[in-house]
This record gives C-alpha cells, structure tokens and sequence, in this order.
C-alpha cells in the first residue's frame, strides 16, 4: 500500500469512527456530555471539541501546500480558534453538525492529493508561534494520529459513562483481500 493510499484509508477511518463517537455521545444527557471526568480536556463534549480545533489549526496550515489552496478553500473562511481548547460551537448538535462538514472536506481533500504532494515540505508556526519545516506526508501521518489519541480518550470516557462505542479498530475499514 502506497502512503498516499494509506493517507486515504485514514481519512476515511477518521470520518467513519468520528460517526461512530457522535452518535454514541448524543445518547448521553447533556450534563453528562458536559461533566467534566478528569480527562486532558475535561469533558467528552470539550475532548470532542478539541479535536475540531486541532483539525481546523492544522488544515488551516495545510491550505498553504500549493496542491492544497483549492481543496481546502472552504477551511481557510473558517474563523482561527485561539486556543486548543476554544468552544467552536455552541450546542452539541451544532458540533455534530460541524464535525460531518469537515471530515467530509478531509476526505474529499485527502482525494485530491498526489504522491508527490507529500514530500513538499511545509513550513508553518505551531500554535505557540514557533516556526517549523516538515514533510507534508509525515504532517499528515501526525494530523491523523492526533485524532486517533483523542478518540481512544473520548471511548474511555464514554465507556465510564456506561456506553459502548464497539469496534473501534481500524482493521474493520481495512478489506479483506482473501478470494
């Protein structure tokens, strides 16, 4: 498998289990999709949140790519959240709402990427403003795994919260090649 095959596969995982979360947290009453449990962002509603903030920051530096200006147009209206913890919306169904648009964008915009779009090297400032240099393809490796760390948190805290998210494992989206 190619690393831009592998790159699509993520996109994909990423929109399917974010599904997956959402609708397993809308089960929940508000107060307990609020109540903050100790994790590194509180509640599983701010631990989702989260996560859109990181996506936004860092499509937002992706937009840059010369390959990306287009296919990431619709990210750049977005509005730049201040901080990693920054409410991006106001009900959790308006969150729900915003998560669908922008995993369907990672996906269509993961589409559109070339192999030799992964070894540009991308320089941008982290949220802290220190400047970097890095391998888009290597930044794009980082970007889903970032998502994946905070979804396995999001699972734990659902699980303490008495729901079961099921398979969350990526080999599930992975086809079987036996004949």
């Amino acid at each position: 498998m190619s690393e831009l095959s592998a790159i699509r596969m993520l996109a994909d995982y990423n929109q399917w289990m974010n599904g997956r979360l959402y609708e397993a947290t809308a089960t929940l009453p508000e107060a307990v999709r609020r109540e903050d449990r100790g994790a590194f962002f509180g509640s599983i509603e701010s631990t989702l949140n989260h996560l859109l903030v990181a996506d936004t920051l860092w499509l937002k530096r992706f937009a840059v790519h010369p390959a990306c200006i287009d296919s990431l147009a619709p990210i750049t209206l977005l509005p730049t959240p201040p901080a990693l913890d920054a409410p991006v919306r106001e009900t959790f169904a308006e969150l729900h709402l915003h998560r669908l648009w922008l995993d369907q964008q990672i996906v269509d915009w993961c589409g559109d990427l070339r192999d030799a779009d992964l070894d540009y090297v991308l320089s941008y400032r982290n949220s802290k403003g220190v400047a970097a240099r890095r391998r888009f393809g290597s930044l794009l490796t980082h970007f889903f795994n970032h998502q994946t760390h905070h979804r396995g948190q999001v699972t734990t805290l659902l699980s303490q919260a008495g729901v079961d998210v099921g398979v969350t494992d990526l080999l599930v989206r992975i086809a079987d090649e036996m004949q």
